[in-house]
């Protein structure tokens, strides 16, 4: 018998249950972990709350995990029993002891990186990977929008661009947040609560505003991101932070300058195993090599049992940078 998180109903924080429950042997193509370090993503609230309701209930919750391979399935070539390993793609079960996964959903962890490093860093990281390198491929020197940028992605996201040479402006909530993006790399942060969005890209580029703007934030950033974009520029809603986008009217694109705009996930950038293992090995190479730090905030990292407390503070959006559960 393990423990994991599970609810029976959606709503808010309160649904999550502490329960026990019996970890199933690996089918043919998959691996069971005994999970040491556990992502907790801003999407795991959108399960919750059923914005992006589960297969069935009752349901687990998390995608996101390192640990140690406990079992591997009969027809699994590249993991064995005892290997480090890490996951992001995983069907909801996460917020677990142990987890059952298809092994093409799973890498191999450099002895390098610790089981919290990639656990705080695995999707977000990949997320970031293909946002500034797949959805657009962001140039040195180019000047980039990205909202939330004291957030778990945004963190990263400073930290990637500032690598490649490339000047990411970033928008936060806080003053104490614009602190924290410039220390993970931004070119110039903007306090939106205090600063006009708009008008200080204008100033920031000269007139000339940015070719991509990167938006987690979703319904209140909708028209703001828009105006940030130069004549055909590209758009990318990768979040819902304050609630989705929804009815659009497709004319605004053409009347702001014919722009662009997509709505990516890391599923449809990082599909086979040979495209996680590629992805990977960039994202934990960054973070060998010091140029993109993980520190998890010590008052970000949780018991498995305290799951509630977790989502109720990441739902604060006082959060910065990762969040974690610990078996």
């Amino acid at each position: 018998m393990a423990k994991r998180i599970e609810f029976n109903q959606y709503g808010d924080a309160s649904v999550l249950a502490y329960a026990d429950f019996t970890p199933r042997q690996p089918a043919d193509n998959e691996v069971l972990i005994a999970n040491k370090a556990i992502g907790i993503n801003y999407i795991d609230t959108y399960v919750r709350s059923g914005l992006y309701p589960a297969a069935q209930l009752p349901s687990s919750l998390g995608t996101e995990a390192a640990g140690l391979v406990e079992a591997v399935g009969a027809k699994v070539k590249h993991l064995k029993v005892g290997d480090r390993v890490a996951y992001c793609q995983s069907p909801l079960g996460a917020y677990s002891q142990y987890h059952v996964v298809s092994a093409e959903r799973v890498i191999v962890l450099p002895d390098n990186v610790s089981f919290e490093q990639a656990a705080a860093v695995m999707l977000k990281g990949l997320t970031a990977y293909y946002l500034l390198n797949l959805t657009y491929q962001v140039k040195r020197d180019e000047i980039i929008l990205f909202h939330a940028a004291a957030g778990g992605v945004g963190q990263i996201a400073c930290q990637w661009a500032k690598a490649i040479g490339a000047k990411l402006i970033g928008t936060v909530g806080s003053d104490e947040k614009i602190a924290i993006a410039k220390q993970a790399g931004a070119w110039e942060v903007i306090n939106h609560n205090k600063t006009d969005i708009v008008q200080k890209v204008l100033e920031l580029t000269n007139h000339q505003k940015v070719n991509v703007v990167y938006d987690s934030i979703g319904k209140d950033m909708w028209l703001t991101s828009l105006d940030c974009l130069k004549r055909r520029g590209l758009m990318v809603s990768f979040g819902n932070a304050s609630g989705p986008v929804t009815g659009v009217d497709l004319g605004i694109l053409n009347k702001k300058g014919s722009l662009f705009v997509t709505r990516p996930s890391l599923a449809g950038y990082v599909t086979t195993l040979e495209e996680l293992q590629e992805a990977g090995n960039k994202l934990f190479s960054m973070v060998a090599s010091g140029a993109i730090k993980v520190e998890v905030n010590p008052n970000q990292i949780f018991a498995l049992k305290d799951a509630q407390q977790a989502h109720k503070t990441i739902e604060s959006r006082k959060t910065t940078g990762s969040s974690l559960l610990i078996p």
